[in-house]
């Protein structure tokens, strides 16, 4: 390894990504290498699939998901339960 520590934040663009984004940027070291992923472009989109994000902001730091990051998305299940698809009384 070259001593970096490297920190992947995957972006839609939005103020909540923005706000995460100088979070990190507040928080990384300088052995810490910031890269801010853009969802809107394929390539972006196709790499955060194959890490499992389900949701932005998200966070990789050195290849790996980190654990505030995963396991969030859409879940159509709890979505059904609140109503969606089905007509209003």
């Amino acid at each position: 390894m070259n001593g970096k520590r490297k920190i992947e934040i995957y972006s839609a663009g939005c103020s909540i990504c923005n706000n995460a984004i100088e979070q990190v940027r507040e928080a990384a070291c300088n052995s810490c290498d910031v890269v801010i992923r853009d969802m809107t472009q394929p390539e972006v989109q196709r790499r955060a699939a194959g890490l499992g994000i389900l949701s932005l902001p998200a966070v990789v730091i050195d290849g790996q998901l980190a654990g505030c990051c995963s396991g969030r998305g859409v879940d159509m299940d709890i979505l059904r339960h609140a109503g969606l698809g089905q007509p209003a009384d």
